[in-house]
Formats: structure tokens, sequence, C-alpha cells
């Protein structure tokens, strides 16, 4: 009995062994960037570079970049008619980020995303505003850590006081910037559980701060893909909003959730619908999610390898859709990237230390 014991254990860890020796080399697999393996073997006469090439990280949407001082003054530009300021992002593999963008005003474009000159913006043909880069971060997934994609917070330039001011006045009403260790605060309280999702529930839900996501995949991927992973945080907002009310009402009659309905329901769907059956989403393209202060959201793409330019795909105008995407990535206790919260609540800490109404376009 002992030997047949001892057998039984044996063949166990041998299985074990096996799984996880599959598993990892499909991680590995999957983490390999076939494109570049292939360029780089042309280049380098058969010696496989797995990191981004050279000449990727001299380009930025194929304009030549340059790098201006060094240390925390140092500037990174991407040479043209107007000059592109950059971030770096930590992975070869989407090396830069825009430090502004401007994208359109929400539920102003046509058909052809042109909008003829207004008085309310004379010369301004595509009605854009300017956004400024709050944070950004890498998301990964499973315990291999495989990047998915490089993503960033964008607020609208002219609403960045209003957050500013929401920020400091969580901590301290009747501040106007807080002091080291009051920022040591809110810096806890952006990254706890409850008080992240505090902020960002009373920053979505009562201000009519317009944002937008910057999302960029680090290797070849799909519509689907990157709508999968947003559905995943949408169910686990709702999940956790039943739980929180479930809670509270204990002993008295159960309440009902707000994204328990129908109509939260049709909206879910309706932003499932938008992206396309077998829509491709290259290494390199841009998603943009834009949420205005109405809470409405867009969705826009763009592939550099088309000459279009930026297409918006659709509109979901329920704003608990937007809201519970935006939470998915900054509060509550598992959020899609911690790096990316991390850097948004760098950022964030960066505006709290100046004065209310002193906010300068270069956050980060």
């Amino acid at each position: 009995m002992d030997k047949r014991a001892h057998h039984v254990r044996r063949m166990r860890f041998a299985g074990v062994g096996l799984l996880l020796s599959v598993a990892g080399l499909a991680g590995v697999l999957y983490n390999l960037d076939l494109d570049e393996l292939e360029k780089s073997g042309k280049q380098r006469k058969g010696v496989h570079q797995l990191d981004a090439s050279s000449e990727s990280n001299e380009k930025f949407q194929g304009r030549s970049i340059h790098v201006i001082g060094a240390g925390e003054d140092k500037r990174i530009v991407a040479e043209g008619e107007q000059e592109i300021e950059l971030v770096e992002t930590g992975t070869s593999s989407v090396p830069y980020f825009p430090r502004v963008l401007h994208l359109p005003s929400s539920g102003s474009r046509d058909a052809d995303g042109i909008t003829p000159n207004t008085a309310a913006n004379p010369g301004n043909v595509r009605n854009e505003e300017e956004y400024s880069l709050v944070g950004l971060g890498i998301r990964t997934v499973s315990i291999f850590s495989i990047q998915v994609y490089v993503l960033g917070f964008y607020v609208r330039t002219t609403d960045l006081s209003t957050l500013q001011a929401e920020l400091i006045h969580h901590i301290n009403s009747a501040a106007s910037t807080l002091v080291p260790g009051e920022k040591n605060e809110l810096k806890e309280h952006l990254t706890d559980p409850t008080k992240s999702t505090e902020i960002w529930e009373h920053i979505l839900r009562d201000t009519n701060i317009k944002s937008a996501w910057r999302v960029v995949p680090t290797r070849n991927t799909d519509f689907a893909h990157l709508r999968d992973g947003w559905i995943t945080g949408i169910k686990k907002g709702t999940q956790a909003a039943s739980a929180a009310l479930k809670a509270k009402s204990q002993g008295t009659a159960p309440v009902e959730s707000e994204y328990e309905t129908e109509e939260f329901g049709d909206s879910v769907k309706k932003f499932k619908d938008i992206f396309t059956a077998g829509g491709r989403a290259p290494k390199g393209s841009t998603v943009m999610l834009l949420r205005n202060g109405a809470g409405a959201l867009d969705v826009l793409f763009h592939e550099p390898s088309k000459t279009k330019g930026m297409e918006k795909l659709g509109t979901v105008t329920d704003p608990r859709v937007g809201r519970l995407i935006w939470m998915g990535y900054l509060a509550g206790k598992n959020v899609s990237s911690e790096a990316a919260r991390q850097g948004v609540a760098n950022g964030c800490l960066a505006l709290s230390a100046r004065p209310v109404g002193s906010v300068e376009t270069r956050v980060i």
C-alpha cells in the first residue's frame, strides 16, 4: 500500500511539473513579438533581439525624436511642423506617449470627423480640445507579467484646476495646496481600496471633468481581446457595488444596485457592439476612450498604417459604462493595472503640490 501511494504521489508531482512547464512555454511564446523578431533576425544575420529596435525608439508616429537637456529638466520631442513633447513609458515596445493630446469635443464630429469653423472655435476645423497627461502605466497579465498595452490617463487641460481642487479639498477643505504630510495622506487614499473608490466615485459622478484613456497595444491584438478586458472590469465593478449594498442593508429589505437594470444591460451590450468582430488592433495602434462631462463615452481608433487619422467607432451615452471602466483602472482593491494607478496617483500628487488655479499643462 505504501509503495502504491509513493507511486501515486510521484505521478501527481510529475503531472504538476508538466502543467507548469507547458504554462511557462505558452507564456514565453505569447510574449514574443514575432514581427520584431523577424526584423531583428534579418538585420543582425540570425542573432535574435527580442527588444524593440533602436530605430523604433528614435521615431514617434514617423517623426524623429530629439532629446533636449538631461536629468529632471530633460525634454523629449518629436520633430515636425509642430513639436510633440513626449514622455517615456518604461517599455521599448511602446517607448513614448505624448504629454499633450488634442481630441475632438464629444459629440461634435460628423460622419467624416470634420466640423466647420464655428464662432466658439474659429479656425478649429476639428473642434479639438487639449488634454494633458496625468499618469501612465503598463497593463500586464498572468504570473509572467506579460505586457498587453500601455495606457495613459489624460484630463482636459481646462479641467485640471477642477481636479486639483477636488484632490486638495479631499484632504483639507480649507487648503489651497498640500504640504508634504498631507501629500502622503493623499497618496495613501488614492491607493487604498476604500478611499480611492470614494475619491473617484465623487469626481466621476459630481464634476464635469472631461478625461480620456489612451491605450496602445505592445503586441498585435484585436478588438475582442481589448473589449473582453473592459467587460471583465465592468462585471467586477457591478459585483462590488452589489456586495456593498448588501452589506449596508443587513437586516433590512435588499436594495437593487443601479447596475441591476435592463437599461444598464442594454448599454453594456451597446459598448460591446462597438468593437466589430475581427477588428484588428496592431502593435502601436491607438484606442481612445473619451469620457465627456456628462459621462458619455466615445471610442476612437487610429492605426498608423492607415492615413485616415482617428476614427470614431461609436458612443455610449449611459454614464455608468464609462464610470465603471475608469473605476477599474483607478479605484478598488484589484485594479486592471496597478502601474497605471500608481502613475496617476503620482500625477495627482504633483497637482496637489501647487496652489489651486496655478496648474501648468506639464503635470508629469
